[in-house]
């Protein structure tokens, strides 16, 4: 497998992950005890500012301060972890199985169990290394205890409890379905702009003819599962390379099994060349969808929100409006940033680009048979298409949203037959 599609698939699972930042977190706790202990055995190290006047602890009071440190944190951190399943499982449940991975890439709940685990191993280091005069049988040791260690345990320990502070508040944040739209909102925006400044950016296309003909070969990825990422990059190398064109025969996202063509290839392929499988290298497949490199799955989580609140169970027109807003703020970025998504120019990596009826096909026409049985949200959605068609720059895509309005307003006229 390409080693960079490699890279990107496990740079997202690593976001996607609870066990990350905490696992840093906890080796960086062991690196600073190891540290912290050596400066208290080498007092005159230009390192050791632990004043003279506070070395006054001793043995008992030591390891008393430290074993509450130790228990009291590892006590609160499953307590957290317990209120972060308990609330991812209810995001879940409420507005869709696909925002699990919001919730697991979330800074603020990884951070917080990561700096509540590395300050139980810091203190647990700096406990066992305190021993007192008679620790030992028979042995002139004297008794030790790390002043600056114990110092700096306390430290975090405070830093522990306002991260426990932070915490209360940031999770019932966290499940404010507000703050989750506004996030996939925001999340579609930009993707959408880095997406309009790459194609920007691409070179014009070459003057080499595209071949008019049936594909040469076509290859299967011989692997089951959705299309999380594939390299761009190496696929127009190996192109240039032996004088082929590729066309990617299925989107990312899509789901794919052994027999699906994903590969169309133009070009002279020996039976024995290895160059299929370098060909295929160039693709991640999982059992999931990611959002990498596949916008669209931002916007269907809004919309199965918008399905879920808009369901006779929920019947939450609010949560739909607040979802339909950001839908709109993605396409009027779609439309109106740099001249709008204009088509991808590539010369020997021919795939399916993604354009402004992408977006409002997925996000306005799949989710309008929800919409158009509630009064509010049929009513807020005719409006922002009718605020979008305004805004809008001069385009063919204006068309798109004129033809819907007057699909809405066919719907809306009663039937006098």
């Amino acid at each position: 497998m390409s080693k960079r599609a490699i890279v990107i698939n496990a740079v997202h699972k690593v976001r996607s992950s609870y066990w990350f930042l905490p696992t840093v977190l906890a080796l960086a706790a062991v690196v600073a005890a190891e540290f912290s202990l050596y400066l208290d055995q080498n007092p005159s190290s230009i390192f050791n500012v632990w004043p003279q006047a506070w070395t006054t602890t001793q043995v008992d009071g030591a390891r008393a301060t430290l074993s509450v440190i130790a228990q009291s944190v590892l006590g609160v951190a499953g307590v957290m972890f317990s209120v972060t399943i308990v609330a991812v499982s209810f995001a879940s449940g409420n507005f869709g199985p696909r925002l699990i991975g919001n919730f697991m890439r979330d800074r603020g709940t990884q951070w917080s169990l990561g700096i509540l685990i590395g300050t139980f191993v810091f203190a647990l280091l700096i406990l066992r290394s305190i021993h007192s005069a008679d620790d030992t049988d028979g042995a002139s040791l004297q008794a030790f205890v790390p002043h600056m260690s114990v110092g700096i345990a306390m430290t975090f320990m405070g830093v522990s409890i306002v991260t426990v502070i932070f915490y209360v508040h940031h999770i019932p944040e966290t499940i404010n379905v507000s703050n989750i739209s506004s996030e996939l909102g925001r999340k579609l925006r930009h993707a959408l702009t880095d997406l309009i400044d790459k194609r920007h950016d691409t070179d014009a296309a070459d003057n080499l003819t595209r071949p008019d003909r049936d594909a040469d070969h076509e290859i299967c990825l011989g692997r089951d599962g959705y299309v999380q990422t594939f390299d761009e990059r190496q696929l127009t190398t190996l192109a240039e390379k032996h004088d082929l064109y590729i066309q990617i025969a299925q989107d990312v996202g899509s789901f794919v099994n052994t027999y699906t063509v994903m590969l169309k290839v133009w070009g002279d392929i020996k039976a024995d060349s290895e160059i299929p499988q370098a060909l295929t290298d160039c693709f991640v497949v999982g059992s999931t969808p990611t959002e990498d490199q596949n916008l669209l799955f931002v916007v269907q989580q809004l919309v199965e929100m918008i399905a879920r609140a808009l369901s006779p169970g929920v019947n939450d027109p609010y949560t739909a409006i607040n979802c339909l807003n950001w839908i709109y703020s993605g396409l009027a970025t779609a439309s109106n940033y740099k001249g709008g998504l204009d088509q991808a120019r590539f010369s020997r990596v021919i795939y399916q680009t993604l354009g402004f009826g992408d977006i409002f096909e997925h996000g306005v026409v799949q989710v309008y048979p929800y919409v158009k049985t509630d009064p509010l949200a049929n009513a807020h959605l005719k409006d922002t298409l009718e605020r979008l068609l305004v805004e809008m720059t001069p385009r063919a895509d204006a068309d798109i949203v004129r033809d819907f309005l007057n699909k809405m307003e066919d719907d809306d006229t009663p039937d006098t037959r």
